[in-house]
């Protein structure tokens, strides 16, 4: 039986920590060694961290890579080792080392740069012109990176038509919702139609605003899932491919033989390593997977997937920063009891600390339920009454604003005060302030400037009013008790900033706000279109005059968790000066 071990470390590294990355990557050398793999993957650019973004202009920070590519080199043996890092030629590139005993066999360069979205690879890097494939005794295989394995006629194709058996495709693809299925779609049909095995490697973890969820993939050549990784966290995947299917399959495939294999310049090359590949045996062959818990672990569902990408945004945001605590303003809402849980999860309840603000305004109810949620939790609350404060702040202005009715300045002062108290506790004890509103919020602007968006990072800044209900009610589910009090997953939401306020007061309900939001911010739909959907004119003008008002506020706003296809920051760039209306 023709078969190749290969093993795929899921790693979470650090942008700019070659020190702890290099240690990370021999460590998984070493642990996946005990498997025997013939092959062992690193993603793209773990070397560096992904996306290490203008320290790539940096020409010490090229340098420094390319040593530590070295060291890696020095620990890699038997092993075929493929690892992402920066080349260095006449130009730079985001490139896979194919490296075997302490020698650097080849270096493919990634092909396909994405500049969309999140992405700003042409900024950067210069586009590889070569596919190509390696030999080692009788096994053909190709390596390409991230975007290459997108295009239906780019790398792996080629690659597969050149006689690759199967493909390593290292990734560090960022995570939003349903990101997952679009990948196996994806890499099922590339799989199918080239009749090869795809082995996509992601990398995992928390980079700023974007999560890497990792559930690496391998997919056989009619294009099943036969392995996958853990989601949200560190994993090896360990599988044997056969690659007597992969023969078989191409014997009954009369396609290939009509397909001229793209020798475009020189460009497709076989490149033979000096190896042998072991055999494995049955009983090896079950062994081997004993490393993770499943083979195959499955998709969750979309709350679960949402909450486990905060928890580890947050808890790499946090750490990665040498941060050790947090602190979060309490208002007995949803919002802040969706972030404290989240916290709670990242770094422990011991590092997690509330506090609660309460005004002339704050109910009974807050008060009841902010308390609550902090006994459910375990975590320690300080309270700090902003009356007195906010009364003087009323008399120092009165000459000024003299006898002008209340509004929204007075509301803003009392946000603004919390902001103050949260920034004081964070410079006195180090704790990083943990903002809470959502993104159906900071979409229409309904939050203060330097008042409830003054922190350091904003967990839900992604997370649509009835998706953090929906989380909530789930993590309630999970944890077979109450842990947000159930008074705060029914009670009409309030800034509690004035009498008798609810949100309700300023914006339609969430139920009709949010499918707005998600067709103009996320869809770009037009004026008309968004009406067509079943919104009545005057709440969609309204609607989407406060999104384009808002831009500088956003601009202003703390780095948060991306979880949709579309995020407010580098994801959405829309001028702050801007008089377009789409009406």
């Amino acid at each position: 039986m023709k078969t190749v071990r290969i093993a795929l470390c899921q790693i979470n590294p650090t942008v700019g920590d070659f020190s702890g990355n290099v240690s990370k990557i021999i460590q998984f050398i070493e642990d996946a060694g005990k498997f025997s793999p013939d092959i062992i993957a690193f993603p793209e650019l773990t070397v560096t961290g992904y996306p290490p973004e203008d320290l790539l202009l940096k020409p010490q920070f090229i340098d420094d890579n390319l040593c530590v590519l070295k060291e890696i080199q020095e620990k890699v043996g038997d092993f075929i080792v493929v690892a992402g890092f920066v080349d260095k030629k006449d130009d730079i590139y985001n490139a896979a080392a194919i490296i075997h005993k302490k020698k650097i066999i080849d270096v493919y360069h990634k092909i396909h740069l994405p500049n969309y979205g999140v992405f700003d690879e042409y900024r950067y890097f210069q586009a590889g012109v070569r596919y190509p494939v390696y030999q080692m005794d009788d096994i053909v295989f190709g390596v390409n990176i991230c975007e290459d394995i997108w295009y239906p006629e780019g790398p792996a194709t080629i690659q597969a038509l050149a006689g690759a058996e199967f493909i390593i495709n290292i990734n560090a693809s960022p995570y939003h919702i349903g990101k997952s299925m679009s990948r196996v779609r994806m890499l099922s049909t590339r799989a199918s139609d080239s009749s090869v095995i795809v082995a996509y490697l992601n990398t995992v973890g928390g980079q700023d605003e974007l999560i890497f969820d990792g559930h690496s993939l391998v997919v056989d050549q009619n294009g099943d899932v036969i392995a996958a990784g853990k989601q949200f966290e560190e994993d090896i995947v360990i599988v044997d491919l056969d690659l007597d299917a992969v023969f078989m399959k191409r014997l009954h495939d009369p396609r290939r033989r009509q397909q001229i294999i793209a020798m475009q310049e020189g460009r497709v090359e076989r490149i033979v390593i000096d190896t042998e590949v072991r055999r494995h045996g049955e009983t090896e062959t079950r062994g081997c997977y004993q490393l993770s818990d499943l083979l195959i672990h499955p998709f969750i569902q979309v709350e679960e997937e949402v909450y486990k990408a905060l928890v580890l945004g947050t808890r790499d945001y946090v750490t990665k920063n040498r941060f050790k605590s947090v602190c979060i303003g309490l208002s007995g809402g949803i919002d802040s009891s969706l972030v404290v849980a989240v916290a709670v999860d990242a770094i422990g309840k011991d590092n997690v600390t509330g506090i609660f603000m309460p005004s002339p305004y704050t109910s009974k109810e807050s008060r009841e339920d902010a308390y609550q949620l902090a006994d459910n939790l375990g975590i320690k609350i300080i309270e700090v009454p902003i009356n007195n404060i906010f009364e003087t702040y009323l008399e120092t202005l009165k000459p000024e604003f003299k006898d002008l009715p209340f509004d929204t300045t007075e509301e803003n002062i009392q946000a603004r005060i919390r902001g103050n108290i949260l920034m004081a506790f964070s410079n006195k004890f180090g704790w990083l302030v943990l903002t809470t509103g959502n993104k159906s919020e900071m979409s229409v602007g309904y939050a203060t400037l330097y008042g409830d968006m003054a922190g350091g990072f904003a967990v839900i800044k992604d997370v649509s009013k009835t998706l953090v209900y929906k989380v909530c009610k789930w993590k309630n589910r999970k944890e077979g008790r109450i842990i947000i009090p159930e008074r705060v997953l029914w009670k009409e939401p309030s800034a509690e900033l004035k009498p008798d306020q609810k949100d309700a007061d300023i914006l339609p309900p969430y139920e009709v706000l949010d499918p707005i939001l998600k067709a103009y911010v996320e869809e770009d739909k037009s004026f008309d279109e968004i009406v067509n959907l079943g919104c009545e004119q005057e709440c969609a003008q309204k609607v989407i005059k406060m999104i384009d008002m808002s831009e500088y506020k956003r601009r202003q706003s703390p780095p948060g968790i991306k979880i949709t296809p579309r995020a407010f920051g580098k994801d959405r760039r829309f001028p702050i000066t801007n008089r377009y209306r789409s009406w």
